[in-house]
């Protein structure tokens, strides 16, 4: 679900640390340097990076071109390869059988084996196409809040981590607690007595 979804998802953060200056030029280079970069044809798996909110599968921050007045629109994208279990035990069967037939042995090590799944993983993926996952994400820097339009667990983690490689700033994911002690004038004892607050359950 993204940005201009009918509806959508939305996990809301604090930001906190402290931006080097010249501040956009700051965020401009963390955006470009992690990028989202192609895996089709390639071995890997999966890869995770930002992208344009505008044009995700033609990336480009130039010109500062995410900048809506205080906030940043951009988007975190997750390519990821699924190769079905059965796909891999058909190759991997025949290519056990290959090398069996061209080496005269009745079996192989478990260390050719492995090696051998692991090959012929490789090969499967480089020749199937990723799917992409686009995540929109929204940042005002002056109030440094961000909206990141996603619940998914695996997308919340992935942002955070690469947020905090791109930008050296952590993310504090906002709900009733975090927003109670972040975002509001606590005493002490107030903050004692709110850590000792456990969840009500309003179902059996």
């Amino acid at each position: 679900m993204g940005l201009l979804s009918a509806s959508v998802s939305v996990t809301r953060y604090k930001v906190e640390g402290e931006f080097e200056t010249p501040v956009l030029e700051t965020i401009t280079d963390g955006l470009s340097k992690n990028v989202i970069t192609d895996i089709d044809g390639d071995i890997a798996e999966s890869v995770v990076g930002w992208t344009s909110f505008e044009n995700p599968f033609k990336p480009d921050f130039k010109g500062s071109s995410f900048v809506i007045g205080t906030y940043l629109v951009f988007s975190l994208r997750i390519d990821k390869k699924t190769v079905p279990s059965k796909i891999v035990k058909k190759h991997y069967t025949l290519e056990m059988a290959k090398q069996l037939a061209e080496s005269g042995r009745e079996h192989l090590s478990r260390n050719e084996k492995r090696l051998l799944k692991e090959n012929v993983v490789s090969m499967l993926n480089q020749r199937t196409l990723a799917t992409p996952n686009i995540y929109d994400i929204i940042w005002n820097k002056e109030d440094a809040l961000l909206w990141f339009f996603s619940t998914q667990k695996a997308a919340n983690e992935a942002l955070e981590t690469l947020f905090s490689k791109s930008f050296k700033l952590t993310l504090i994911r906002l709900f009733p607690y975090t927003i109670a002690d972040l975002m509001t004038d606590l005493s002490d004892t107030e903050r004692d007595t709110l850590s000792g607050i456990s969840p009500t359950k309003f179902t059996e």
